[in-house]
């Protein structure tokens, strides 16, 4: 069961603006700062640009991105362990240009079928994991997931690529960031407003995936 069961000033705003959840405003803060999703508006390739979204429910993150693209061809995968809230999409949810997948996306099957829609463009992951109240524990299991979701864009993330991943702050966290500096031009820590005073939730953003070591000259 949340911690935060009252309503905030977050959360009214999210759902007059047709979200969800709070978190919408994470991911709009990081994109205003990191221009995200500018480059793919009024872009039309011949190659689809695809979006992974992680520990999507209940899907703010997937309908801001939904709301921004404005390019010809283009195809979002979220996955989450719970179904996506139907209130608030009008039907973004139902285009033939999204698709969601529940399961774990730390498991193998979930994992291959996730692959099979690679490579992406941009992956997103806001996800958490269930919270014990012990800080150290909690850090620990965010760790984890945050190095799974990063092996998805070690993967399967095209060169020039970009990704957004939430961790809790802890002793683990900054060996995450040091690899994302690894793997992309950019690495950077940043904490939006959005977030609630007393959490040790950060965000990592990687842009510009470096090409695999073996295609570098």
């Amino acid at each position: 069961m949340s911690l935060y069961n009252k309503p905030d000033f977050w959360s009214i705003k999210a759902h007059k603006e047709g979200y969800p959840a709070r978190s919408v405003y994470k991911l709009k803060e990081i994109d205003e700062k990191f221009s995200l999703f500018r480059s793919f508006k009024g872009k039309n390739n011949e190659n689809k640009i695809k979006i992974l979204d992680l520990g999507a429910s209940p899907g703010s993150w997937s309908l801001y991105a939904l709301r921004q693209i404005k390019a010809q061809g283009f195809f979002l995968l979220a996955v989450d362990l719970t179904p996506i809230s139907r209130d608030y999409d009008k039907g973004l949810f139902d285009g033939e240009n999204f698709l969601f997948l529940q399961g774990d996306f730390t498991c193998q099957d979930i994992k291959s079928a996730i692959l099979s829609q690679a490579p992406f463009d941009l992956i997103l992951s806001d996800a958490a994991p269930s919270t014990s109240g012990n800080a150290s524990v909690d850090a620990l299991r965010s760790f984890v997931l945050a190095e799974s979701v990063l092996e998805y864009a070690e993967s399967s993330l095209v060169e020039c690529g970009n990704i957004v991943i939430k961790i809790f702050q802890g002793s683990d966290s900054p060996h995450l960031l040091k690899r994302i500096r690894e793997t992309f031009t950019v690495g950077k820590s940043f904490k939006p407003q959005a977030c609630r005073q007393n959490s040790f939730e950060t965000y990592y953003i990687g842009l510009s995936r470096h090409p695999p070591a073996r295609q570098r000259v």
